[in-house]
């Protein structure tokens, strides 16, 4: 696909998901959880180009969680510019989860050392959010997460669930948030090697091993007996009920 016409296609989408699914509303104070891959980098891009829109009146914070145990790096000052090009303040902090980290220790606690890194890291981003006023917290999830969430917790759960494109937090007034629901990752791969979005220096030592990564490899079989098979499973999704993690 051509570079404009798919630039067109991830703003359209990224439009249709906020528009559908009520996720921006005058008076928002979004916090972006910035990992610094290309989800995110997409997303501080889209929300900051957006809050420059009239209507909705909205205001962007991205934050930046670095976690001590974790090998990989990202270059600072590229996300520092990045989000200053984009319009979007940056904040960064650093967390530490020490003895509970049974993923190598052994220690009590889950086992799954993902588990462990996803949850201080969404933790840090509730603290922020509530720290600094935000009642809303954009994630960079995209459409195959969605549909791998789906897998995984029919494998792994005995579930029938999705994530949601919004879900309202019951122990705090926040409202967690997926712009990107509607865009495939092949698109958001070509939309990154067009605006030259810059990978991490190291990657995560669990990447290529995580149940997700298991899960991914299982759908690309699963789509080499159907290519249609993407579009399939996200549109059982909207057949569930109760869509909830």
């Amino acid at each position: 696909m051509h570079p404009e016409m798919n630039e067109s296609k991830i703003i359209r989408r990224f439009h249709k998901a906020c528009a559908d699914y009520g996720l921006i509303a005058d008076g928002d104070h979004i916090l972006i959880g910035l990992s610094g891959g290309k989800d995110s980098l997409a997303l501080v891009e889209l929300l900051g180009r957006r809050a420059k829109i009239y209507k909705p009146r909205f205001t962007v914070t991205a934050l930046h969680v670095r976690v001590k145990e974790r090998a990989y790096q990202t270059d600072m000052s590229y996300l520092e510019n990045f989000c200053r090009e984009a319009g979007v303040p940056l904040l960064v902090r650093d967390v530490e989860i020490g003895e509970s980290y049974s993923g190598l220790t052994g220690k009590a606690g889950p086992a799954n050392p993902c588990f462990l890194c996803s949850w201080y890291r969404r933790k840090e981003l509730f603290n922020v959010a509530q720290e600094i006023g935000c009642n809303k917290i954009a994630l960079g999830h995209h459409r195959d997460d969605v549909v791998q969430t789906l897998l995984m917790n029919l494998i792994y759960q005995g579930a029938v669930a999705a994530m949601p494109p919004k879900l309202k937090m019951d122990k705090m007034p926040i409202e967690l948030i997926r712009p990107l629901y509607l865009i495939d990752e092949e698109d958001l791969i070509a939309y990154a090697s067009e605006r030259n979005y810059r990978k991490q220096v190291k990657l995560c030592p669990f990447e290529h091993v995580s149940s997700r990564e298991k899960v991914k490899d299982l759908l690309a079989q699963i789509k080499a007996l159907n290519p249609e098979a993407m579009d399939s499973i996200y549109g059982a999704i909207h057949n569930i009920k109760e869509n909830y993690l």
